[in-house]
Formats: structure tokens, sequence, C-alpha cells
């Protein structure tokens, strides 16, 4: 039985693709904003922090590379040690048409794996996400085939880059399974448990020691709740023998109708409940040499 972390890595998913600005008027739009929270978030304990980009004129996701470029650039001028973690997800959203469901309506996002990954191949972060679920999501389909993974695996190796695999079902758990096996995905893997999306993993300590009962013994693994989940899956994840996940991605509130005014609020709880708990948290370095990441890629290429 895994007992918890004698050091636990604390990631901040900075901004996400879901969250609006409508919905809290303290989420980093501009790549100046996503940087200034990463490094604040930095500061409160994190030690990786997990990116997606905005459109600054609109707020909404972008996967334009000019934006993740400026966001990595500001954050290696600052820090040179913090762990960056890039997003793949975007670019897998089908939304079926209402007069033809074959045809892609309005939301659609779906793009070429290797397009999905462009932005990995040309600035090859420390780790970039790489989803396995294909699934509901309110009226929306995320769509990850076996194809799209393994293409998109391929460019992540090519580039060096440590794919942090997310899981938001157990099915995800039985694929991952098949890429290790036939080579796809190399072992020790880095994965993520999301719980909390509908028609996902649903929240709770019985799903935690479920999935991770499911992962082969030297995988590394972070819990992730959504919503009203994500305080308590920190806890959970802990316990359970897991590192820890929270951000404006996740979660917009620091308590019961409580708006976080910043990432780094978020961190700074996380690292009490983690520390409260008897953790200890882990710097940059030394979550490097938990996840075995050998070479620094926030030093300038």
């Amino acid at each position: 039985m895994r007992q918890p972390n004698r050091r636990t890595i604390i990631t901040c998913a900075v901004t996400g693709n879901l969250t609006t600005p409508d919905q809290t008027p303290y989420l980093p739009i501009t790549p100046g904003e996503i940087a200034e929270a990463a490094l604040g978030a930095a500061e409160a304990g994190a030690s990786v922090v997990h990116l997606h980009v905005r459109d600054p004129a609109s707020g909404k996701p972008s996967m334009d590379l000019p934006l993740y470029r400026e966001v990595v650039e500001r954050i290696r001028e600052k820090n040179a040690d913090l762990i960056i973690n890039l997003t793949t997800g975007p670019g897998g959203r089908f939304v079926p048409s209402a007069e033809d469901p074959k045809i892609a309506g309005p939301g659609t996002t779906l793009m070429p794996p290797e397009a999905r990954v462009a932005h990995i191949a040309a600035l090859r972060p420390d780790i970039c996400t790489l989803d396995l679920n294909t699934m509901n999501s309110g009226r929306e389909v995320v769509i990850n085939t076996p194809e799209t993974v393994r293409r998109m695996a391929a460019v992540i190796r090519q580039a060096g880059v440590t794919p942090e695999i997310e899981l938001f079902d157990s099915g995800d758990i039985a694929l991952m399974a098949d890429l290790l096996k036939d080579g796809t995905l190399a072992g020790p893997v880095l994965c993520s448990f999301v719980m909390g999306v509908r028609y996902g993993f649903q929240p709770g300590m019985e799903t935690v020691l479920y999935a991770r009962n499911l992962l082969p013994p030297d995988a590394t693994f972070t819990a992730i709740g959504i919503g009203r989940a994500s305080f308590p899956t920190v806890a959970l994840s802990y316990l359970a023998g897991g590192h820890v996940r929270v951000g404006l991605e996740d979660g917009i509130y620091l308590s019961r109708g409580l708006l976080a005014p910043s990432n780094a609020a978020l961190v700074a709880k996380a690292r009490s409940i983690v520390e409260d708990l008897g953790g200890e948290i882990a710097t940059p370095v030394q979550a490097r040499e938990i996840l075995g990441l050998t070479k620094n890629r926030n030093q300038p290429q």
C-alpha cells in the first residue's frame, strides 16, 4: 500500500480552457498576466505550472504559438527552476450539428494531432499533457482516438518532453496500458486522474484508490478535483500517495462563496492542507528529481 509522499509536488493550473472571465475577474488572460500568475504560484509553493494561453483581446482559449512562446519566455526570465507543463488538450472537441450530426457544428475544435503539439515541438517544455479521454462533455464530445494519441506521443517523444497522461475514466487507464505495451509510452508514467468532469471519474476516495490501484506500481500520479471537489481532492490525493493540483483552471473559489483572488492563494491553501496532514512541499529542484526530469528545460536553449 502506498504511503503519503515525503515530499509532495504542487501543480498550479493557471488559467485553463473552460474557466471564463465572466466567472471570475481574477482569471489571467494576457501572456503577461499568465506569466505573473505562474510566478506568484511558484512563490506560494507550486513547483509545476500547467499552462494554457488565451487570446488577449477576447479572452477565449488560443493555441497561438507566439502567445505560448511569450508566456514561457517571461517565466524563464524570472524563474529558471520552475517546471513548465504545457497543455495539448485543445483541438479535440466535436459538437455535432443539430441538422446533421455527422457534420461539425459551432464550437468544434478538431484539428490534426500534429497541430495540437506544434508548440511542444517548438518550445520543448519540461512536461506536456497528453489526454487519453474520448467522452461526453456536456453537449460536446471530446475525441482522442488511439491513433491520435500515438501521433501526438511521437512528436512529444521526439521533442524529449515528458508526457503527463491525463485520465478521465478507467477505460483511459486501459488504453494507457496498451500504449505502454506497444512502446508508444515508456514507463515510469506520470499521470493524473481528472475527477469531477461530468460523465467522467466522479470525485471521492473510492475513485482515487480504484484508479491508483490500476496503475503500474512505479507510476507517479496526481488526483485533480474540479470545482467544489478541488480542495477535498488535495487531501485525498496526498493521503493516497499522490501529488496535488489546484488553480483557476480547476476551481475559482477559495472557500464557499469566496472567489480566490489569485492562483497563489489557491496554492497557499493547498500547501496548508498538505502540511497540516504532515507533508512537506517539494521545491522545483526536488520535484525534478522526483519526476526524473534530468534536464532543466527552463534554462535558455
